[in-house]
């Protein structure tokens, strides 16, 4: 029997609007649950692009399998909400380090997304004219921490841990790895910008999280860094072009429960 992670309920993920409209100065981040009945990822098969269905016949696992059915199946739902366009319809292409986006849409309005899921749980933002990263991780209670921040982490960053109790230094360091990730996805270069050569805090419950660059100061003043309240063991952060934009927290329809 495979596991079933079940998002419990919470104020902050608010029920989908009515209507998909997304201004230029909003920001919409959207949560779902990826274990679903067999029948609702038979649902989202036919909307998926033919390299998306290849890609999910080679997952060995038929979790996975369904997973990312589901996932790619939300995605093309959601966006074809916003563009009232058919979910099927909808052409992707990549970055030249994978950053996805919608193919043919290039003025100031164009929708922007990003993804990011983990363990069963998907976070979606789509925004208007604003580059956007977000990061979802699963807490790892068996994983070296320190050891794998001394690798990649900044110094600073790694000296911020250091002074944390033992007890903190796991959760401080997956809210490190979210920010620093959806940073590099929103700008799309991947793991070319290493991760030690900038600096994110540490510190939980910031309406915006510092971001520092040494060389290019500018750079870092360009972005709004949040950390997001995804689910419990998981830690969220979104990276978001530009300042002086609101969020909006949604849940897509789980029809499985």
């Amino acid at each position: 029997m495979k596991a079933v992670f079940i998002i419990p309920a919470d104020p902050l993920w608010r029920s989908p609007p009515e209507a998909f409209v997304l201004g230029r100065d909003e920001v919409h981040v959207w949560r779902a649950t990826l274990d679903q009945p067999k029948s609702q990822s038979e649902s989202f098969l036919p909307t998926l692009a033919a390299d998306e269905r290849t890609r999910a016949e080679q997952f060995y696992f038929e979790t996975h399998r369904e997973r990312f059915i589901v996932a790619r199946g939300v995605l093309r739902a959601i966006l074809g909400c916003y563009l009232n366009r058919a979910p099927e319809c909808l052409t992707f292409c990549y970055g030249a380090h994978g950053k996805p986006a919608l193919a043919g849409d290039a003025d100031l309005d164009t929708i922007r997304f990003n993804v990011s899921h983990s363990h069963g749980v998907a976070l979606y933002v789509v925004t208007r004219g604003r580059e956007v990263g977000i990061d979802l991780e699963r807490i790892c209670f068996d994983l070296k921490v320190m050891e794998i921040a001394e690798r990649f982490f900044s110094r600073r960053e790694v000296a911020m841990l250091q002074t944390l109790p033992p007890g903190m230094q796991r959760q401080a360091f997956f809210r490190c790895w979210t920010r620093k990730e959806a940073y590099i996805k929103a700008r799309g270069e991947g793991l070319s910008l290493p991760l030690d050569q900038f600096d994110v805090s540490l510190v939980s419950g910031e309406s915006e999280i510092a971001l520092g660059i040494q060389r290019d100061p500018f750079e870092a003043s360009r972005w709004s860094l949040r950390e997001l309240p995804a689910a419990t063991d998981y830690v969220a952060a979104l990276a978001v072009e530009g300042h002086g934009w609101r969020l909006a927290c949604l849940q897509w329809p789980d029809p499985g429960r």
